[in-house]
């Protein structure tokens, strides 16, 4: 029987030990030989800790790892839609790096790195969602940013992929310094770096501006990592340099990741200061639909407009952050899941259309895609529709749930905005659309409609992507039961400072 530390960080244990397999295969295979078989490694030990984390259901909330770790509800709801994404990022990237659509072969040589950093890039996520103990998130936190940072530049040879790794790393230090900052004041101003003390601590004594001042510091910190203007301006650069896939993986993962570290720490750890810091999220809700949406129509490359797209869904989720408790974490969480489920769906569509080279970049680019490829143009006008937020999409009761929980908060101003704001939306992302069902002026009537096969494994993640995407949208209430177990378990069952180990013996 295992105990209870391994089985609280089981699903971290095997995706770290599925990594090291990967990276100690990857230099035994021949140079030219296939790195598909470690791609699949990969997915299966995705799949595996999927689930383990739906396993840890069953042991309630429950704390290892003297109190650093807690698995409850709310951790494994993000532990789970973590998985989502990874697999279908493996999915929609096994047969990338070989040339797939006529690009020249030969690139397969570094994919055992790649599957293995996105394994190591998910253990680190994973990690920061369990974590109740700051030292611990901070740990997740570079676990995660390492793998991304080469992750971005991970195009060998593209100087659009070097300089977006470079500014990545360089910007992504500077928020990891006022994270850790915003650590160190927290320690100074409670005594502790444990979520559970500090509430504690906050909540017998008057205001302390030292402690509000290691908030300010993690938000910074934090709002780098979600793209929240106004610490946004890596997000552009870095996306249209990426390769398209880890686009898709680091646009949602590691963002569900730090909001899930951030719903902690505000509604938890400083529980006490709601109607302070609520103002400072109001701020950057604002702003981030605002710059986000008014820098997107100015851009004609579509990845550059995904970015802007990424920072203005970023301020619609911390719209619920402004909310009640239980509302703001259950509409937050549900967001968290559609924004993942939807624009994971479109990079995995972007990745399939532009291939490893990526020669369709430019709104011109895309023009007559959906008449090419008809099943590829139709699925990419899905996610965008559902970014929109047009109903029957998980995009339309994420933005309901958020703006309803603003509202119920008493911020219906916030929701307005947040109203206009998608109306501003509309705009970019269906001239895209429009420009993807568009002929070309020298084709005429002869525009081809037959669908170019893909390799089944993208067109299983782009499935996974759609139909959690429709099912967000009408069938929403199972994923707002788990949202509302998340939050009430949050809420209820914080990590008991007092006796860091209750509830141990209950993994066994």
């Amino acid at each position: 029987m295992m105990n209870a530390n391994t089985l609280a960080l089981l699903p971290e244990g095997i995706l770290t030990v599925a990594g090291v397999v990967v990276m100690m295969a990857e230099p035994v295979l021949p140079l030219k030989a296939s790195r598909k078989p470690l791609g699949w490694l990969a997915i299966l030990a995705t799949l595996a800790a999927g689930a383990a984390s739906w396993y840890q259901i069953g042991f309630g909330s429950t704390l290892a790892f003297s109190g650093t770790i807690q698995v409850d509800a709310f951790s494994v709801f993000f532990h789970l839609l973590i998985a989502g994404v990874v697999l279908v990022t493996l999915l929609g990237s096994l047969d990338y790096f070989d040339g797939w659509a006529g690009e020249t072969a030969g690139n397969s040589g570094h994919a055992g790195e790649y599957f293995a950093l996105v394994l190591f890039g998910a253990v680190g996520m994973m990690l920061m969602t369990c974590s109740v103990e700051l030292l611990m998130v901070f740990i997740g936190l570079e676990i995660s940013s390492i793998s991304t940072y080469i992750l971005a530049g991970f195009r060998k040879g593209k100087a659009a992929g070097a300089e977006s790794a470079i500014k990545y790393f360089l910007l992504g230090s500077f928020a990891t310094a006022f994270f850790l900052y915003g650590i160190a004041l927290s320690f100074g101003a409670t005594g502790s770096t444990s979520i559970a003390a500090i509430a504690a601590a906050l909540g017998t004594q008057e205001f302390s501006p030292l402690a509000f001042l290691a908030l300010g510091m993690i938000l910074i910190g934090l709002g780098f990592k979600v793209s929240a203007a106004p610490f946004h301006v890596w997000t552009p650069d870095v996306y249209q340099g990426a390769p398209a896939p880890v686009v898709g993986l680091m646009s949602t993962a590691p963002k569900a990741a730090a909001f899930a570290v951030l719903l902690r720490i505000t509604f938890i750890g400083y529980g006490a200061m709601h109607a302070r810091w609520a103002v400072l999220l109001w701020i950057l809700a604002a702003l981030s639909m605002t710059i986000g949406n008014l820098g997107a129509l100015k851009q004609r490359n579509v990845k550059r407009m995904l970015a802007y797209s990424s920072i203005a869904h970023a301020g619609y989720l911390l719209a619920a952050f402004t909310a009640l408790p239980e509302a703001g974490i259950s509409a937050a969480c549900f967001y968290t899941a559609a924004y993942a489920a939807m624009n994971v769906g479109a990079f995995a569509v972007v990745t399939q259309i532009t291939g490893y080279a990526e020669h369709t970049r430019t709104l011109e680019d895309y023009t007559g895609v959906a008449l090419r490829r008809p099943w590829l143009g139709g699925l990419l006008a899905f996610f965008l529709l559902s970014l929109i937020g047009i109903p029957f999409t998980g995009g339309f009761f994420g933005k309901f749930y958020a703006f309803s929980a603003a509202i119920g908060g008493g911020h219906t101003g916030l929701a307005v905005i947040g109203l206009l704001n998608s109306g501003v939306a509309c705009f970019y992302y269906l001239r895209l659309l429009v420009a993807m069902y568009a002929r070309h002026a020298e084709e005429g009537g002869n525009q081809p409609t037959r669908f170019t096969q893909l390799p089944w494994p993208a067109e299983a993640g782009i499935a996974i992507a759609t139909l959690a995407t429709l099912v967000l949208g009408v069938l929403p209430g199972r994923v707002l039961d788990l949202t509302n177990r998340g939050a009430s378990a949050l809420l209820n069952h914080p990590a008991s400072a007092a006796d860091p180990v209750v509830g141990e013996n209950r993994l066994h």
